[in-house]
């Protein structure tokens, strides 16, 4: 069974910088769109980054673009969300998630439906 552990949150005053981690289990790691997405108190999870299965394609939000930087290591099964220039509003609970397959190698996704595996979450703290 896929596994995500997602690690690197914290608190961070403005402006700084965090990199979140993504570790999964099992063999499907190189065959899956992977994806980071963020929820904060009393709001919806919402798409931060995607990346497709061969890494090549990538996708950001609007409110994290210039900023966040998502990247694919399949020898590690590990997918990372470089995050720089943080903001008070980037606060919220970080949570990685798998897409094993898919349509094609370039493809990503940016709905939480699309997504067959979730991590528990990281917590991102951003301090004004």
């Amino acid at each position: 069974q896929v596994q995500l552990v997602e690690s690197g949150g914290g608190l961070v005053q403005a402006g700084g910088s965090l990199r979140l981690s993504c570790a999964a289990s099992g063999r499907t790691f190189s065959n899956s769109a992977m994806g980071w997405f963020r929820q904060a108190p009393g709001k919806e999870r919402e798409f931060v980054a995607a990346v497709s299965r061969s890494g090549s394609n990538t996708d950001y939000s609007v409110s994290v673009k210039g900023r966040f930087t998502i990247s694919k290591d399949n020898a590690k099964n590990t997918v990372f969300l470089q995050m720089n220039s943080l903001k008070p509003e980037d606060t919220a609970v970080y949570y990685c998630a798998q897409r094993p397959g898919g349509y094609s190698a370039s493809t990503y996704y940016t709905r939480p439906n699309q997504y067959d595996v979730w991590g528990q979450g990281t917590q991102v703290t951003v301090s004004s």
